[in-house]
């Protein structure tokens, strides 16, 4: 039994020390990435908004997500347009707001940005935060479906069964 003991101390010691020191130097991924998103970097500007919308090295604070990524959005990073987009579709650390989405989500749809032209077709069937358009949607639903969206695919498979925003076209469905 003393030799048992003998043996895990220091293997118990080296495990609470490992997690002292972490505790200690692991924020430092958070205070570098805040330094680099502080002169003006877009990417750290874009990981910084992350940690503090999924609350890591830092405490959740989705007011500071949005900010962040507001930063790297008008940068032009095309991730932090569409997660600002969700931000305000969602209501989460700003106020709920469909028109400042569709311009969010505009942005990184023109950039090629998959998820976000999928979305902008969503909405122009919806009519949210915009005038409804079925033509606007079938052309952003087609984008998102020529990169593979399966989603878009359908939508855009129904649209052209129905005949909704586009000529009715079964072979196209």
């Amino acid at each position: 039994m003393n030799k048992s003991i003998r043996v895990f101390l220091p293997i118990i010691f080296l495990l609470i020390l490992s997690i002292i020191i972490i505790n200690i130097y692991g924020g430092s991924d958070f205070d570098d990435c805040k330094k680099q998103a502080e002169k003006g970097d877009a990417a750290a500007q874009y990981n910084l908004a992350l940690m503090y919308s999924d609350g890591e090295g830092v405490t959740q604070n989705y007011k500071e997500a949005v900010r962040w990524f507001r930063k790297a959005a008008e940068q032009g990073d095309a991730r932090a347009q569409y997660d600002l987009a969700f931000m305000y579709i969602s209501g989460t650390g700003v106020t709920q707001d469909n028109r400042e989405a569709v311009k969010w989500y505009r942005k990184a749809a023109e950039q090629g940005d998959a998820k976000a032209q999928f979305n902008l077709g969503l909405m122009y069937v919806k009519g949210t935060g915009v005038t409804p358009d079925h033509e606007e949607a079938v052309k952003w639903y087609r984008k998102a479906a020529e990169q593979g969206v399966a989603k878009a695919q359908i939508k855009l498979a129904l649209m052209y069964a129905k005949g909704d925003g586009v000529t009715q076209d079964y072979s196209m469905a």
